[in-house]
């Protein structure tokens, strides 16, 4: 085991070697950077993004984000800054038919609390959430820089480089990959992945309606795959709207009155009149799964280490959870005097993270072949399933805390609200 002098400056050269360098800027990155400079002050973080500057305040997209993460940013200080914004799940409902059936019967409900006041999720505007990060980090004082991905890897005894698209050159202990589902750092570092293609599209869009959602977020469950309105602020819902690929590109590329009364179709009419806001886009679906976690001084979190189906809404959650897990094992380690980027520290965290994450991945992918499809047998099957699971109260609140993040026994401190 190596000890770290917690006094040295790490200089190298011209160039201070921080202790860690995050390497994506979204969501995932920025809680990554956050979580460990607020346990560990002293530590130098950095975080290096891609994209330009403020290419973020145009994502008009959502996330749902479950409770257990919603403890993480209240203990960031940053939940009361959110919460305006934020709409609360409180009732969840499951039905499984045809576009062509004229009555879609609800086969499972779930209530959204999991604790008094607290609902099991809460759909967050993406800018929201990722202004709120950013603000923590100026107040920690995390410099973060735009308009940079890395082309190059080098990892030394003790200390990895990364070469940045404009040839420049960072050093430090430990590098934390959070470059999404195709991360260039994952690649360089060696990695291997499992990787499939579902032959299916996500549409994302977010609709306005004429009547109140009432929280209520619903699943519907189509022979092309799940259909998903989840309740945003202002009588507005965010769609994932699943299809085959081909038929989704159609639709996107379609005028705009074709793309309306096909999403009619599916939504129903219970909302009144809807009118689709903003623009409308198509992501291919598939289930990637790192081989490793993590690699000699580098780490993999959020997408760059598992994509998977959005039909439990658990991949940016899976994100959180990965940032928890890491920044306790690294804050433990860093207050032990042992270096935070060597492979004994860093397989701690793949432990506690890698069979949870292929047990989601392997989840996702079984409930999407089960219910992306029309086989009568199956279809009766599922649906008698579904109705038993509706009618054992103590059964459905297994779920609902396991869905929410709260149940689970091995949660690091942030999930349960607690400091590192």
């Amino acid at each position: 085991m190596i000890y770290i002098d917690r006094h040295c400056n790490h200089k190298r050269g011209e160039q201070a070697m921080l202790d860690m360098l995050v390497v994506g800027g979204g969501y995932v990155g920025l809680s990554a950077a956050v979580a460990v400079k607020q346990a560990a002050p002293h530590l130098e973080i950095a975080v290096v993004e891609a994209s330009p500057e403020h290419v973020w305040q145009k994502d008009m997209r959502a996330s749902a984000v479950i409770a257990a993460a919603t403890k993480m940013l209240e203990v960031f200080g940053i939940w009361e800054e959110i919460l305006p914004e934020a709409q609360p799940i409180t009732k969840m409902i499951v039905t499984d038919s045809r576009t062509s059936d004229p009555v879609r019967p609800v086969f499972l409900t779930f209530d959204g609390e999991v604790e008094d006041g607290r609902p099991f999720a809460h759909m967050i505007p993406n800018a929201v959430m990722v202004r709120a990060l950013r603000g923590v980090c100026d107040r920690l004082g995390i410099e973060i820089r735009h308009g940079l991905s890395a082309s190059g890897l080098k990892t030394e005894e003790n200390r990895i480089s990364i070469t940045l698209s404009d040839g420049s050159m960072l050093e430090s202990r430990l590098l934390v990959a959070c470059d999404g589902v195709r991360s260039k750092l994952r690649d360089l570092a060696g990695i291997k992945t499992v990787t499939w293609d579902y032959g299916q599209s996500g549409i994302v869009v977010t609709v306005e309606h004429e009547r109140p959602h009432n929280g209520c977020a619903e699943e519907h469950f189509l022979p092309s795959g799940p259909f998903a309105i989840l309740p945003l602020t202002n009588n507005r819902s965010s769609l994932v709207w699943t299809e085959r690929t081909h038929d989704a590109d159609r639709l996107v590329s379609d005028d705009d009155l074709i793309f309306e009364e096909e999403l009619e179709r599916r939504f129903g009419h219970k909302l009144g009149a809807l009118k689709v806001i903003g623009e409308k886009r198509a992501f291919p679906l598939g289930l990637t799964l790192a081989r490793a976690f993590v690699a000699p001084r580098v780490a993999l979190a959020g997408d760059a280490a598992h994509g998977i189906h959005p039909i439990s809404g658990q991949g940016l959650n899976l994100g959180f959870k990965d940032v928890a897990a890491l920044a306790e094992t690294v804050v433990e380690a860093d207050r032990l005097g042992l270096d935070i980027g060597s492979i004994n520290i860093l397989e701690r965290y793949q432990t506690w993270r890698r069979f949870d994450t292929f047990r989601m991945g392997v989840t996702t992918d079984v409930l999407n072949r089960l219910f992306s499809n029309d086989i009568m047998p199956v279809r009766i099957a599922r649906d008698v399933g579904l109705g038993i699971v509706d009618r054992l109260p103590s059964l459905k609140s297994f779920f609902i805390g396991q869905a929410a993040g709260t149940a689970a026994r091995n949660n690091p401190r942030l999930l349960a609200g607690e400091t590192i």
